[in-house]
């Protein structure tokens, strides 16, 4: 059963306050998920650590986080446990990408370890499914294969891997942190962004359905991200050079 009939389903039967929660989680999910991806696109569209880039980029935590938390919410009545992972993992990167620029650079502290704790949470639940959609009759549960549970073991497991490595080193540099917020900002981003223009195409217009633009849009997130992961690496490389060097 797909999520849209999910809730379908749910509301046919369900007395007239619980239909209205469902339909009040669903139009906190989608006010939460438009408000992320506009703020995200003006996020990355304006001058870095300016008063316009601060403003979207608090507009878009603040509104991946009212998403992450319909999707958990609305998930769990529904028995949809991959999205109740999802909305976690989506709430995880913009609170661990917001808090890494809240503080000076040096040692870390309490908020990673609780950060690390709870993505490997996380990925332990996603393997669980993993192996509970293998062992189904048909390699699959809650209406995905296992295959897809897979894929996300292997990101939640790669992003605890990195905030155990961030914990054993107890430091973050300056250009170090500026990394961890960007990378960890454009791929919630990008998590919004594709969801939405590539996995929702069937509530556009018919003309738009499999069109290039939907999948720019919902890709973009991924080349912003590479481009100033490069860009950052140059930062990097420049500052470790010996005195005397030009940069």
């Amino acid at each position: 059963m797909t999520p849209d009939s999910a809730i379908a389903h749910a509301l046919a039967g369900a007395p007239w306050w619980i239909a209205g929660l469902l339909i009040a989680g669903l139009v906190l999910h989608i006010t939460g998920g438009s408000i992320g991806i506009l703020s995200g696109y003006a996020a990355v569209s304006v001058k870095k650590g300016a008063d316009w880039h601060r403003g979207a980029g608090l507009a878009f935590v603040l509104g991946m986080l009212v998403m992450a938390t319909a999707a958990v919410a609305l998930a769990v009545p529904l028995r949809e446990p991959s999205n109740v992972m999802g909305g976690m993992l989506a709430g995880y990167m913009v609170v661990t990408g917001w808090l890494t620029m809240q503080r000076p650079p040096g040692p870390i502290g309490l908020a990673e370890r609780l950060g690390f704790a709870f993505i490997a949470t996380v990925a332990m639940g996603t393997a669980v499914l993993t192996w509970i959609a293998w062992s189904g009759p048909r390699h699959a549960a809650f209406g995905y294969a296992w295959q897809f549970y897979a894929v996300f073991v292997v990101i939640n497991g790669a992003i605890a891997l990195t905030d155990l490595r961030v914990i054993l080193r107890g430091r973050l540099s300056a250009n170090e942190r500026l990394r961890r917020h960007l990378w960890r900002m454009c791929f919630a981003f990008f998590f919004a962004a594709a969801s939405f223009f590539i996995g929702q195409q069937k509530v556009m217009p018919h003309w738009m359905h499999g069109s290039p633009v939907l999948w720019v849009l919902g890709l973009a997130p991924l080349g912003v991200m590479a481009y100033w992961l490069v860009r950052t690496r140059r930062r990097k490389a420049r500052l470790n050079m010996p005195a005397g060097v030009p940069a």
